[in-house]
């Protein structure tokens, strides 16, 4: 039989068992991740730090303590370090001998059927995307070489040397937008997948970033080294991590920029139906101007960008990537921070 620590951590509920000082003594595998921290970390510490964001809870916690009866929290909304979440918490008061021996809390998550409806909602536009991409590009593309190959003939006959002006004209503007046909395409090569560390290629995009960027805008890591090693083609990831950060620093107007690149481990997450037990989850934060309002719905379409020189290929082209690898990319953003995160699947997965 397994013992009661396996048993909820399988649940995907958060499960925390806090002793009569409101002192945590055990956590399961889905407080980790709701916490966003190891057990390790967390074990010890007080209900009044963990839950600080809602004092009304905490008193309903000393409540629970004094007089041993349970409640139940619904729609409770909390402000943890790297987000806001909405759960139910049930809490119940666990006695022994008459006395009161610890207090089990379940937090449960009512977002996170809204959370995966969206995942899949990304998943589901960028396959669509990617085949209407594929369909218009082939179609523009094709008749491309015919009009270029008849702009240089013409050059070839004409004497006139401003006339030869509009050939060029006609050529450059046909390779420019052959270009941006084969980008739309993606590379027709297989990927060359090596056995990495995800700070490699993300050391090289912000080298290459950093280069670009003027000294007022700094960017800083902030790398987990615990993350296991994958398996990818590191081109394939430079490129779609050089979108996103050259996004953020693009969006940073002031004088005091800072960007963020954060990796962390996530346990136990599920995309695309396909259950993971670890993810790696990298962060790109900027404190830019954010995406505007009308953009967040759309902003992995192709062609969408809120930018004047902008060809709006950059994050479906790193969305489309990530998704190679079984991984996805979810952003957040409001008028002082936006955040990228992007997961990949690491090691073995659970249908």
């Amino acid at each position: 039989m397994p013992t009661a620590q396996k048993i909820i951590d399988y649940l995907n509920s958060a499960v925390l068992v806090f002793d009569k000082n409101l002192q945590l003594l055990k956590i399961n595998t889905a407080g980790e991740i709701l916490f966003d921290d190891s057990a390790r970390h967390l074990i010890g510490k007080n209900a009044n730090n963990m839950f600080f964001s809602h004092s009304e809870l905490i008193s309903e916690l000393h409540s629970a303590v004094n007089q041993g009866d349970s409640f139940v929290n619904r729609e409770l909304t909390l402000n943890l370090p790297h987000k806001n979440i909405t759960l139910n918490c049930c809490v119940t008061p666990i006695n022994e001998n008459n006395q009161l021996s610890c207090l089990l809390i379940e937090l449960q998550e009512i977002d996170r059927h809204l959370r995966i409806s969206k995942e899949q909602q990304l998943i589901t536009q960028q396959n669509i995307s990617k085949m209407l991409i594929r369909g218009v590009a082939h179609e523009i593309k094709n008749p491309l070489g015919g009009l270029r190959g008849a702009a240089q003939l013409l050059e070839l006959e004409l004497e006139d040397p401003n006339l030869k002006e509009y050939t060029k004209i006609i050529i450059e503007e046909t390779d420019r937008i052959t270009e941006l046909m084969n980008k739309m395409l993606g590379s027709n090569k297989l990927p060359n997948k090596v056995t990495l560390n995800i700070h490699e290629p993300l050391e090289r995009v912000r080298q290459l970033v950093q280069a670009e960027l003027s000294n007022s805008i700094n960017i800083r890591c902030d790398y987990d080294p615990s993350i296991p090693e994958l398996n990818a083609d590191k081109d394939q990831l430079i490129q779609a991590f050089l979108n996103i950060l050259r996004n953020a620093a693009q969006a940073i107007t002031g004088d005091q920029g800072e960007i963020i690149i954060r990796t962390r481990i996530s346990q136990k997450m599920t995309i695309a139906n396909i259950h993971h037990k670890l993810i790696a989850k990298i962060d790109i934060i900027d404190n830019g101007v954010g995406v505007k309002a009308e953009l967040m719905q759309h902003i992995f379409y192709p062609m969408v960008t809120g930018k004047d020189d902008g060809t709006g290929l950059g994050l479906p082209i790193s969305q489309s990537i990530i998704n190679q690898y079984g991984g996805l990319i979810k952003f957040s953003s409001n008028e002082d921070q936006t955040t990228f995160s992007i997961f990949l699947p690491l090691g073995n997965t659970n249908g």
